[in-house]
Parts: structure tokens; C-alpha cells; sequence
């Protein structure tokens, strides 16, 4: 009897067993699913999103709609004060989530940073590690269990992973950090994964400031030498339509800058940050051109094996120059005013329409007026573009203009060459008459040359006659122009720098785009330490003068 009794309860305790492993088995299936469900979901947040701290709080969201938990935290290092600080939060106030800063050996989130191994606080109002310096824990108001893992990158603790419970009370601690460990191997990703875009997007914003250095020490020569009324206009319209979304036409000749006039006006816009993209209608034959311009899908043409994204797409948000507007043809033409008018286009190849936020900025040699007489270019289209004209002005307009050009050219060769070149009377004589066929870029080409073939670089007329092979002007009979060597212009700048900048001669320096050392020897090559000396005494006390 005793035997069957014992049989029949070692049978009710393996059927009890049975149930409770049955009970533990649904329970981890359970769990199992909510945990890939989550997962699912923090995935596809974290491969779509860049910025790092909304990806952060939507990830912290999941877990709190998905499980079971009330309040989550993000902690990592701050850069700026080397404390831990949370990064991201939910269900803590804005208040709240300041007070959480803590020392690596600070609490229970500094003894996880330190040790790089996860920690469970079951009851927190029985451990004196937990400080609660946010103040979001109410202990009175029932038990509270914390835990924490550590972020870690390369085997080392960048930050750190905390929850107030995750799943129920019957599911073990080890499984709350089995999953947040998971979770926070894809965190570390994600932090890493932001880094390399800010080093990539800084690495850019260092080359672009490169760029804009080179376009200001361009345009500075371009503008601040003009004395021309003709040339003072066009700054003057420059400086207006720049700040604004109106369509420019640059106007003029083949070398006189129109290039460079168009940059400026991007430079000064609020579109300086984006692309600055430039298409040269003339480069291209008709059949590449819609193509180079809108883009086109795989298959669009024959030899069309990959998408292609147009020049128009990769302004978006910028400035779209079109040079030599008045070489397209006129299919193109119809499909540029469509462009213009509703800033909507399709690549070759595809029905899916695509807009974009671009302002044009065109330039022409032709005049359109002449060629939308002749039907060869489109009426409509000339008006469109024709919102703000500019012209710039041909070199032989603005003789008031070449000296300071030579000398702002001649700077640039001994940045570029080492080589700084020196004019005779003559020399400058001749260039000043000289109708300069080639513009600005004539100029620039003929120095450029003459710094590399001159023995020690003074440059007489003889220097100069292989070269200039076009007819050179008559000298006016009156001329109210004072022909200045580019040495004595040279002078009067390092003066003129240095009163604009109060006689100091750093700022005089970068005023002038050299260094203190170039400044230095310019105050002595032109006899100006005396001058110097007085004009700084005066500053200091007008009336000691």
C-alpha cells in the first residue's frame, strides 16, 4: 500500500513537473516573439534614421509599447563635460533627465560603465548604490527593480543601457539582460554608425570651407579691384538679388567672369551651404544633354546600364548654374521652361514625376533677343530667365580696372609659383591699351605665363609682344587716368589695409589674405615702419597729432 502511494506521488510530481516545464516552455515562446517583434521593429528604425537622438527615443517607445517597461535610458559620455549624461530617455520629465549625470564610479550606471558588465538592482529602495538622482522612482509607491548593460564598442564601454524591468515578475532577470544586451550590441552600432557621419559630413564641411576660401580670394579680386561704373553696377546688382529666389541671367562676353558672378551670388545666398552644380549647354550634343540634366532610369537608351541621377537632382536645395544657355536646342528648351515653371521634371525613361527646391542661375555670350527673333530660341523660355538680368562688362569697357587687376593677379602667381612679377611704365602702358579680346581670363592665362618663363621678373613691352597679337587702342587724347606701377598700388593697398584695421598689422594681414610675416616685409619693402609708428601714436591719442 505504502508502495503505491509512493508511486502514485513520484507520477503527481512528474505530472506537475511536466505542467510547470509546459507552463515555462509557452512562457519562453511567449517572450520569444515579443522579443522579435521588438527587435523587428528597432531594426527598422535604426537602418533608416540618422539622427541619433530621436532614433534613440523611438527605440526606448518600443520597449515600452511592445513590453513592459515604464521608464528606459540611454546614458553615454559627454564631450563636453567627461561625465555620463542621458542622451536619451522615456518616462523621465525634461527636469528629471537633466539630474541624471553621474562619475564613471558614480551609482549603479557608473559601476556598470566601469566594470563593462551588466548589473540588477532588484528592490531599489534596499540598495544604497542606487542614488535616484533623477528623482523618477517613487520606492514608497511598491517595489521597483533596475538593471542596466553597458554599451560597448570594440570591447570597450562607451555608455550604458538602463530599464526599470522589462517583462513581467514570473520571467527571470537573466532574460531582461540576455535582451538588453542584444539591444544594446545594435546601439553601439547605431552610435558608431553617426560618428562616422559627422567625421564625414565635417571632412566635407572642411573642404567646402576650402572651396569658399578659394572662390573669396577669387571674387575679392574679382569686385574690390573695380573702380568702373559699369563693373560698381554689377556688384551692385550682385549684392541685391543674391539674398533672394529670383532667376538670374548673367550677360557678357567669353572670359569676363560670368563663372565666377554666379558662384558669388550662390556664396551670398542662403543656399551657400548646399550644391553649387554647373552645366555647360555647349559641352554636350542634344542626346546627352536631357539626360545629363534630368537623369534617366536603366534601359532608358541603348548604353543606359545604370540610373542615372541628373545635375538638376543633385542641386536640390541649391543653385543650378546653366552656362551658355543659348547653345541648347529647342527640345531642350521646352523641357527646361516646363523645369522652370514647376520645378517638376521625370528622368529618361521613367513616369514617376520628381520635384526638387533649385534656383537657375544662367549665363550667355549670344544675345537672346537676336536668336528669339531668328526662331532659334524659345520667346517664352527668354522671359522666364530674363527675371534679373546682369551684365558683366568686357575688359576694354573698364580700363579704370586693369591695374588693379594685374596687381591682384600678380599676388595670387606668388602664392601659386613663388614668382612675382614687375612692370615698366612701358609695360603697363601697353596693357593698358591693349583691347584684351580674351577678358579677365586673358589676363589671367597671359600672366600665369609670363610667371613661369620670366628669368627674374620684371616685364617690359618685348616680354609682352609675342602675346598680345590683337590690335592695340589709341591712347585717348585726354585721359584723366594716372598710370601707377603696381608697386606704388601695391603701397597705397598695405596703407589703405592698415587704416581700415586701425594700424594693427594682423588684422591689416588677413584683411589683405597674407600672413603677418608678408605683411611684415611689405611695411618694409615700401619704407612704411616710420609712417606706421606715427599713425598707431595717434590712434592711441588723436591729440598727439
Amino acid at each position: 500500500m505504502m508502495s503505491g502511494l509512493v508511486i502514485a506521488s513520484h507520477q503527481h510530481d512528474f505530472c506537475l513537473q511536466e505542467f510547470i516545464n509546459y507552463g515555462e516552455k509557452d512562457m519562453k515562446a511567449r517572450i520569444n516573439q515579443l522579443e522579435l517583434k521588438a527587435l523587428h521593429k528597432i531594426s527598422q528604425v535604426i537602418g533608416q534614421a540618422l539622427n541619433l537622438d530621436q532614433t534613440l527615443e523611438i527605440v526606448l517607445s518600443i520597449l515600452s509599447e511592445d513590453l513592459t517597461m515604464k521608464r528606459g535610458a540611454v546614458t553615454i559620455i559627454s564631450s563636453e563635460t567627461g561625465k555620463l549624461v542621458i542622451r536619451a530617455s522615456h518616462g523621465l520629465t525634461h527636469q528629471e533627465r537633466k539630474r541624471g549625470v553621474y562619475r564613471f564610479d558614480e551609482g549603479v550606471t557608473g559601476n556598470i560603465f566601469c566594470s563593462n558588465e551588466p548589473m540588477v538592482v532588484p528592490d531599489i529602495s534596499n540598495d544604497p548604490l542606487f542614488l535616484n538622482k533623477t528623482g523618477s522612482r517613487n520606492p514608497q509607491k511598491g517595489k521597483v527593480s533596475f538593471m542596466g548593460v553597458p554599451i560597448s564598442l570594440n570591447g570597450h564601454p562607451i555608455g550604458v543601457l538602463s530599464v526599470d524591468r522589462l517583462f513581467d515578475e514570473d520571467v527571470s532577470f537573466e532574460e531582461d539582460l540576455r535582451f538588453l544586451s542584444i539591444l544594446a550590441a545594435f546601439i553601439a552600432q547605431l552610435i558608431s554608425l553617426n560618428e562616422q557621419v559627422r567625421e564625414r559630413e565635417n571632412n566635407l564641411v572642411r573642404a567646402n570651407v576650402f572651396l569658399k576660401e578659394k572662390i573669396s580670394r577669387k571674387t575679392s579680386g574679382f569686385f574690390s579691384m573695380a573702380k568702373s561704373s559699369s563693373m560698381l553696377e554689377a556688384q551692385q546688382l550682385v549684392r541685391k538679388v543674391a539674398p533672394t529666389r529670383a532667376t538670374v541671367l548673367i550677360l557678357g562676353e567669353s572670359g569676363t567672369g560670368k563663372t565666377l558672378v554666379a558662384q558669388i551670388i550662390h556664396e551670398l545666398s542662403a543656399r551657400s551651404r548646399n550644391p553649387f552644380v554647373k552645366v555647360n549647354s555647349a559641352a554636350l550634343p542634344e542626346n546627352l544633354l536631357e539626360s545629363e540634366l534630368f537623369g534617366h532610369e536603366k534601359g532608358a537608351f541603348t548604353g543606359a546600364t545604370e540610373i542615372k541621377t541628373g545635375r538638376v537632382e543633385e542641386a536640390d536645395g541649391g543653385t543650378l548654374f546653366l552656362d551658355e544657355i543659348g547653345e541648347l536646342s529647342l527640345p531642350v528648351q521646352a523641357k527646361l521652361l516646363r523645369f522652370l515653371q514647376d520645378k517638376e521634371f521625370e528622368r529618361l525613361g521613367s513616369s514617376k514625376t520628381r520635384k526638387v527646391d533649385v534656383r537657375i542661375v544662367a549665363a550667355t555670350n549670344r544675345d537672346l533677343i537676336e536668336a528669339t527673333a531668328a526662331g532659334e530660341f524659345r520667346q517664352d523660355l527668354y522671359y522666364r530667365l530674363n527675371v534679373f538680368p546682369i551684365r558683366v562688362p568686357p575688359l576694354r569697357e573698364r580700363q579704370e580696372d586693369i591695374v588693379g587687376l594685374l596687381s591682384f593677379f600678380t599676388r595670387s602667381l606668388v602664392r601659386e609659383y613663388g614668382a612675382e612679377l614687375h612692370f615698366t611704365p612701358k609695360a603697363i602702358e601697353t596693357l593698358l591699351r591693349y583691347s584684351w579680346p580674351g577678358n579677365v581670363r586673358e589676363m589671367e592665362n597671359l600672366l600665369e605665363r609670363l610667371a613661369i618663363i620670366s628669368e627674374n621678373g620684371l616685364i617690359d613691352v618685348d616680354d609682352l609682344t609675342p602675346y598680345i597679337t590683337h590690335v592695340v587702342r589709341e591712347p585717348p587724347i585726354e585721359r584723366e587716368i594716372k598710370l601707377d606701377s603696381l608697386t606704388e598700388m601695391e603701397k597705397r593697398g598695405v596703407m589703405a589695409a592698415l587704416e581700415r584695421n586701425n594700424w594693427i598689422q594682423s588684422r591689416a594681414a588677413r584683411d589683405l589674405g597674407i600672413t603677418l610675416r608678408q605683411m611684415g616685409y611689405r611695411i618694409k619693402k615700401f619704407g612704411l615702419e616710420d609712417y606706421l609708428k606715427r599713425k598707431k601714436v595717434f590712434y592711441l591719442n588723436p591729440s598727439t597729432e
